[in-house]
């Protein structure tokens, strides 16, 4: 497992996990205003 830490640093999967976080939440929010606007 150290070997495989060492190919990606901790700083890299904060950013990974930050970018992941952000594109669910900005998908749920074009849903959401998909969802809103079938109903209208």
């Amino acid at each position: 497992m150290s070997n495989f830490e060492e190919k990606f640093p901790r700083a890299l999967w904060i950013r990974l996990v930050i970018y992941i976080a952000v594109g669910h939440l900005f998908a749920a929010f074009l849903y959401l205003l998909f969802a809103v606007g079938a109903k209208s």
